[in-house]
């Protein structure tokens, strides 16, 4: 396990087009599937991560708690599974429906997608504005695995309210911390390592 923050993709960036694969429904999830949400939280997670194992209630709990808000929400694993075969989109199904999750969860099979939103580790945060611009990407919490805080969402919860309220997202933000992604050999992008 490589610890390795956020890349801190710059505020303001257009998020970019996907076409993925949900690995619960089958459907195909894109920007266009959130187009009614005023919001967008794309979070980059897997199934085997220690970090993403230490929040997947309060991942699910995301998912409930805006359930009924103008916020769309997307998971997304874009982990090698010849390499990591616990991240397979059978075992994401499965973390999926056991942790009651609401919103789709998609399996990059490419890397295409996780190269082009910078995503960099397990789990990784972009949330984005009606017009589909970047304003926090960032850690969920100050919690991490053995460190005894608790989870409770609060740094990406306070820029979901801000944002959903019509306020300016604070732009003091911390890059989230966790496992790296588990890139295909020769497929690493230049941000990585």
């Amino acid at each position: 396990m490589a610890l390795t923050e956020s890349t801190m993709l710059s505020l303001g960036t257009k998020a970019p087009d996907f076409q993925l694969p949900d690995v619960v429904w089958g459907k195909t999830i894109s920007l266009e599937t959130f187009a009614d949400q005023e919001a967008l939280l794309v979070m980059f997670i897997c199934q085997h991560c220690p970090f993403v194992q230490h929040v997947k209630h309060e991942l699910a709990k995301l998912g409930k708690d805006y359930a009924d808000t103008k916020l769309g929400i997307v998971a997304i694993s874009a982990n090698d599974v010849a390499n990591y075969p616990d991240d397979s989109p059978e075992n994401l199904k499965a973390m999926a429906q056991e942790l009651g999750f609401t919103f789709p969860l998609c399996y990059d099979e490419s890397q295409e997608t996780a190269k082009a939103y910078t995503a960099a580790c397990t789990p990784d945060f972009f949330l984005f504005d009606a017009n589909r611009q970047l304003v926090y990407r960032g850690q969920l919490d100050d919690s991490r695995p053995n460190n005894n805080i608790p989870v409770t969402g609060k740094d990406l919860r306070a820029a979901i309210d801000a944002l959903l309220a019509g306020k300016e997202v604070d732009s003091h933000q911390k890059p989230s911390i966790g496992c790296n992604i588990k890139w295909k050999r020769g497929n690493e992008p230049p941000y990585y390592g």
